[in-house]
């Protein structure tokens, strides 16, 4: 008998070739998650086709408590969140592995690409890796997950939804934060009555260049729709919330070679009790920087090797060696 395994399953042709790879080794178990949007008609007709158990989870509370209120808070405390990397460990996880738990399932799975091994957290193939987004998962958690797509590239994926004749093979890959579909943050923050007020900005002498709309909607580095005319183009150089000010410079002042985080979330290894060598993600994109890791207080200290462009608070660090995720911290 195969044993029991629970797969996130979103109706998009990642969850939809994972539920096929899965099932040559697995007795899968789909699992929906709701968050109040619908939406869910896709997946509940892959599992049909697949011949596979289908169930939902309403995550409404936990998403709204755990990741949407931290968002709001984090933009009106002039951060700029992530919330997929806040969602993982406190919600999408959980979901899977209670469902995992009520039927007698040791796995939970995803479409992410990532790898996994041992409770370790790996990088997926350099086109589509996923590993940072995870890098908030803790052991306990990356104990229990498989990640069926890890050795895969995104173009051998719908190549092989396409072979099973999959009819989500061609559906576009969702790039939006998926509670705030029309990807229109700062409306969002609005309707909630989260936005901050309209203020100055300034210079870094304290000189008035012009109005905003609130600090919520710029972020650290920013340089496209300030409406801000002068000697030089303008970039978003600071947030400060607590005055409503938005501080604008010729963007030299943003590269730094000294980054903070806080609550370190330990990977690859059990804690730091001294200098690391590792490299950096500072955001979610293929830039990466060599640089030592340090304890620093109840947190980490980064020394890059060269400097970096706008580290921004309320974002993600990831550390690595070689193809594993040491961990990660929140920029402070």
């Amino acid at each position: 008998m195969k044993e029991k395994i629970v797969l996130g399953l979103s109706g998009g042709v990642d969850s939809a070739v994972a539920a096929a790879l899965l099932k040559e080794k697995y007795e899968v178990h789909c699992l929906w998650l709701d968050i109040g949007l619908g939406g869910g008609q896709d997946a509940s007709h892959l599992a049909e086709k697949m011949g596979l158990p289908f169930y939902t989870a309403d995550i409404r509370e936990a998403l709204e408590r755990e990741v949407c209120t931290p968002f709001a808070a984090d933009y009106l405390a002039g951060r700029t969140p992530l919330p997929c990397a806040r969602c993982n460990p406190a919600v999408k996880f959980p979901a899977l592995l209670a469902l995992a738990d009520r039927i007698g399932a040791k796995y939970v799975a995803t479409g992410h690409y990532a790898r996994v091994k041992d409770g370790v957290l790996y990088r997926g193939l350099p086109a589509n890796d996923q590993a940072f987004m995870l890098a908030r998962l803790p052991r306990k958690i990356l104990q229990r997950v498989v990640f069926p797509l890890g050795d895969y590239e995104k173009t051998e994926v719908r190549a092989k939804a396409e072979a099973l004749n999959l009819f989500v093979a061609r559906k576009p890959d969702s790039m939006e934060i998926c509670f705030i579909p029309d990807n229109d943050y700062a409306a969002w923050l609005e309707a909630r009555g989260a936005a901050a007020p309209a203020g100055n900005f300034v210079d870094r002498d304290g000189n008035i260049l012009g109005r905003h709309k609130g600090v919520h909607a710029y972020t650290l580095g920013q340089g496209r729709g300030l409406g801000v005319s002068g000697p030089h183009r303008y970039f978003v150089s600071a947030l400060r919330p607590e005055t409503c000010e938005v501080v604008l410079s010729d963007g030299s002042d943003l590269f730094t070679d000294r980054v903070l985080g806080t609550e370190p979330n330990w990977i690859a290894v059990d804690g730091l009790t001294g200098p690391m060598e590792v490299t950096v993600r500072l955001r979610h994109s293929k830039t990466e920087t060599p640089a030592t890791l340090l304890p620093g207080g109840d947190g980490v200290e980064l020394r890059l090797h060269s400097p970096a462009r706008a580290p921004t608070p309320g974002q993600l660090a990831v550390f690595y060696r070689g193809d594993a995720v040491v961990g990660s911290a929140w920029i402070c």
